[in-house]
C-alpha cells in the first residue's frame, strides 16, 4: 500500500466521523426542541422576554376605545427635570384589559375629587393632560408640571389639578380616566418633514409625536425647538440628547430664555432667547414641512401668525393651546346685533332664567359668574368635558370646535347664543 492512498484513506475516516458527530449534534437540537414544545407554557420561560418599553414593529392590536371614564391605577411616577416641576405618571388600566392605541400629540381627560382646604370636603374637577410618550400596549403615560403664581401676580392661586397631582397622587392611587382625544395630533398621510415647535410644558404631545416617529423608523425629517426658561425646568435632557444621537435624521435646537450662570450655551442649549421665526429661518431646510406647535400665549400669538406671513400653507400649520384657551386661531367676535335685545339664556337643571350678558366671553364662562356648575377641561373646544344637551335655540362658535359634539348638544366653553337658548344644566 502507498502513501497516498494511506492518506487517503485516513481522510475518508476523519471525514466519516466528523459527519457523524454532525449528525448527532443535530438530532439531539431536534429533541430538545421537541422536548421544549411538549412543555407548553413552560419553555417561554427559556426565551428572555422582550424589553416592556419597545414598539412592536407593527400596529398595536385593534382595541376599541371606551366610553364614559375607566378606571386606572398609578404603576409609577417620575420626576423629569432638575427643579422637580415636571412629574411623569404611569398609568395601566385597573381591569388588565388592552389598551386602545391612540394618535401621537393627543390627550387624555381626568375626574379627580380634589379637596377644597376652605370647605374641607372634596369637588370633582375635570382636567386634560397631553399624553407625553407613544402609543403601549399596557400604560398610558402623562407628564404634568406643577403650576405656581407668576412672579407678576403672587396673589393669583396655584393650580388646583396639578398641586393635586404633584401633592396627593401616589403610586397605587386610583383615577378616573377618559379615553385619548384630541384633533391635534401626528398627520401620517403626506409624509413631509416634521417640525415640532414645543413651549414650557408644551413638549409634552411633541416628546409623544418624537418618540412614535423615532420608534419606528419612519424616514422623515424630524425638528424639535424647545423653548424653556433654564436647566432647572429642562424636561427630559437626557433622553432628548439621547434620541439626537442616535438619529441622524432627528435635529434638536433647545432655547433658554433665562439661562442660570451654570448652564453652558453649546452643551446645555442650542440658543439664547425664546422661540421665535428668525430662527427658524436660519435653521430650517428650504421646502415644505409640517409645523406643530404648542405652548403658552405669547408663544403662539407671535408663532403662528408668523409662519403663515412667512408663507407657510395654513393646512401644514397644526396648533395646540393649554391652559384656559391661551390663544384660538382666527377668533370670530360675538355676533352683536344693533337695537335687539340681549337673548334669554335659560339653565333647566339649575332652574335659572337669565339675561345674556355679552361682555361674559363664552356661555361656559356666563353660567360659572351666575354660580351655575358646568364641569369643563381644556376650555377651548379640544377635550369635550363642557358639552351640554341644548334644548332650545341656536349656538355659534368662535373657532372650530375639536372635539366631536353629539347631535343636540353644544360645548359651552367656546359658544355664545345666537338666540335664546334652553340649555340642560
Amino acid at each position: 500500500m502507498t502513501t497516498g492512498i494511506l492518506a487517503l484513506i485516513i481522510l475518508i475516516a476523519i471525514l466519516v466521523q466528523v459527519t457523524i458527530a454532525a449528525m448527532i449534534g443535530i438530532n439531539r437540537r431536534w429533541r430538545h426542541s421537541r422536548d421544549l414544545d411538549g412543555l407548553g407554557g413552560m419553555s417561554r420561560a427559556l426565551v428572555p422576554d422582550p424589553e416592556p418599553d419597545k414598539l412592536t414593529d407593527g400596529p398595536l392590536p385593534a382595541t376599541e376605545a371606551w366610553t364614559g371614564f375607566r378606571e386606572f391605577s398609578v404603576e409609577r411616577r417620575e420626576f423629569e427635570d432638575e427643579g422637580q416641576s415636571t412629574c411623569s405618571f404611569y398609568l395601566v388600566p385597573c381591569n388588565g384589559k388592552p389598551l386602545p392605541a391612540f394618535s401621537p400629540g393627543q390627550f387624555l381627560t381626568f375626574r379627580l375629587a380634589v379637596g377644597d382646604p376652605a370647605e374641607g370636603e372634596s369637588k370633582n374637577v375635570v382636567r386634560c393632560y397631553s399624553l407625553s410618550d407613544s402609543p403601549r400596549p399596557d400604560h398610558y403615560r402623562v407628564s404634568i408640571k406643577r403650576v405656581v403664581a407668576p412672579p407678576d401676580h403672587p396673589e393669583a392661586p396655584p393650580g388646583v389639578s396639578s398641586g393635586f397631582f404633584h401633592d396627593h397622587v401616589q403610586v397605587g392611587d386610583h383615577l378616573m380616566v377618559r379615553a385619548p382625544s384630541g384633533h391635534f395630533h401626528l398627520v401620517e398621510e403626506e409624509p413631509l418633514p416634521i417640525v415640532l415647535i414645543g413651549g414650557g410644558i408644551g413638549i409634552t404631545p411633541m416628546l409623544s409625536i418624537l418618540n412614535s416617529v423615532l420608534e419606528r423608523d419612519i424616514e422623515r425629517e424630524v425638528w424639535l425647538y424647545y423653548g424653556v426658561r433654564n436647566g432647572s425646568e429642562h424636561v427630559m435632557k437626557g433622553h432628548l440628547q439621547a434620541l439626537a444621537d442616535r438619529h441622524k435624521n432627528f435635529h434638536l435646537h433647545v432655547c433658554y430664555s433665562a439661562p442660570r450662570e451654570d448652564d453652558v450655551e453649546g452643551i446645555d442649549y442650542d440658543h439664547r432667547g425664546r422661540v421665535d421665526l428668525p430662527l427658524l429661518r436660519n435653521t430650517l431646510k428650504l421646502g415644505r414641512h409640517q409645523f406643530y406647535v404648542c405652548g403658552p400665549k405669547p408663544m403662539m400669538e407671535s408663532l403662528v401668525p408668523g409662519l403663515e406671513e412667512w408663507g407657510v400653507d395654513i393646512g401644514d400649520i397644526y396648533y395646540e393651546s393649554f391652559g384656559p384657551a391661551t390663544w384660538v386661531k382666527h377668533e370670530k367676535p360675538s355676533p352683536v346685533t344693533t337695537g335687539a335685545r340681549p337673548p334669554n339664556i335659560t339653565f333647566n337643571r339649575s332652574g335659572k332664567h337669565l339675561i345674556w350678558d355679552p361682555s361674559a366671553g363664552s356661555l361656559l364662562e356666563f353660567a360659572e359668574a351666575n354660580d351655575i356648575d358646568v364641569d369643563s377641561g381644556c376650555r377651548a373646544g379640544s377635550c369635550g368635558c363642557c358639552q351640554t344637551p341644548l334644548t332650545a335655540g341656536e349656538v355659534e362658535y368662535g373657532q372650530q370646535p375639536d372635539a366631536d359634539i353629539e347631535p343636540g348638544h353644544c360645548l359651552l366653553c367656546i359658544a355664545t347664543p345666537s338666540c335664546d337658548l334652553v340649555l340642560e344644566a
